[in-house]
This record gives structure tokens, sequence and C-alpha cells, in this order.
């Protein structure tokens, strides 16, 4: 298993991906999200001690009300979840994240909102040059972020690997 980017890692470790092959899908994914972050202003925020489902239910009352995109994008451990949007949506969402008892709601120090739809542009860039890419059986099943579940067919971690892009990240769920 491996952390967003450290999906790859797990891959390599596995012998589903060569060290050369990943370098540069990674090298491919961090231009096409460099861009997709260019294309509008957004970021992420941590949320500390507020139920996860509370939080996800935040997320979407703030989208429905405001039309701005707030998701739940990294589920780090129970406690600890990171929100991905737009700048304006992650500030009301911080505001109401506090309202309802968030121990902490902190902006972090990022360009874009990795693991949210407005990825969606990069995705389509990766995308393609994962399918041109050969992934192996790995050694050992392989723990996706998308799916928090064990996977070995080299189709199916393909798609997810595709899927995190715009996926979140359940880190919790897998440990």
């Amino acid at each position: 298993a491996g952390h967003s980017l450290g999906e790859f890692s797990a891959l390599v470790a596995t012998g589903t991906l060569s060290f050369d092959d990943a370098l540069q899908l990674v090298s491919i994914r961090a231009k096409a999200m460099q861009k997709a972050c260019e294309m509008t202003p957004s970021t992420m925020a941590a949320i500390l001690n507020l139920a996860d489902e509370k939080v996800e239910a935040i997320c979407t009352e703030v989208q429905n009300e405001s039309g701005e995109i707030v998701v739940a994008a990294n589920y780090n451990c129970p406690g600890q979840l990171v929100i991905s949007g737009s700048v304006k949506g992650i500030d009301i969402a911080c505001e109401r994240m506090k309202a309802a008892g968030a121990k902490r709601a902190l902006v972090l120090p990022v360009g874009g909102a990795f693991h949210s739809p407005l990825m969606l542009p990069a995705k389509e860039e990766l995308a393609a040059a994962i399918e041109a890419t050969t992934f192996n059986t790995p050694a050992c099943p392989v723990y996706q972020n998308v799916a928090a579940k064990a996977i070995t067919d080299p189709a199916v971690i393909k798609q997810n690997l595709i899927n995190q892009l715009t996926g979140a990240v359940k880190w919790t769920q897998s440990v």
C-alpha cells in the first residue's frame, strides 16, 4: 500500500511497475496536475476530530448550497480527514466544520484540490499514459487508495490508479 503518490512506490515494490515506468508516470502525473491547478484556484484543508460522516455531510451541503466543489479527499486516520475543493468552497466548509465541533479546520499550504473533481483535466492525460504502460501481476496484493481492498488484476490496478487522481485516498479504510 502507498498513500497517494506512494501508491506508485507500492506498485514498484510488488513488481507491478518497473522503476523507470513509475518515474515516467509520476512525472506525467505531476505535470498534468500542475496544469489542472492553474486552471482553477483550489486548495485543501485538514479537519481534526470530527466524524467522517459529518465531514462528508458538510461537504455535500456546501456543494449543494453554493455550487462550489468540496469533497472528502484523504481519510488519513481516525479523526483526521482532509477535504479538497475550490478556495471559496473550502473556506465555507472550514467555517461549518468548526461550527459543527471540529477541533481544527486548517487550510493547507497546497496549490490545488488534489483527489477531487478539479483534477479531472489531469486524469485524462494520466489515463492515456497509464494505458500505454505495461503493468504486471503484483507479487502480492496491492491495497489501492480508491478501492481500500486488495487488488491483483493489472487491469483493475490501472483503472484504480487513474481514478485515484479524482477520488478519495481511503488510507484509514485500507489500514
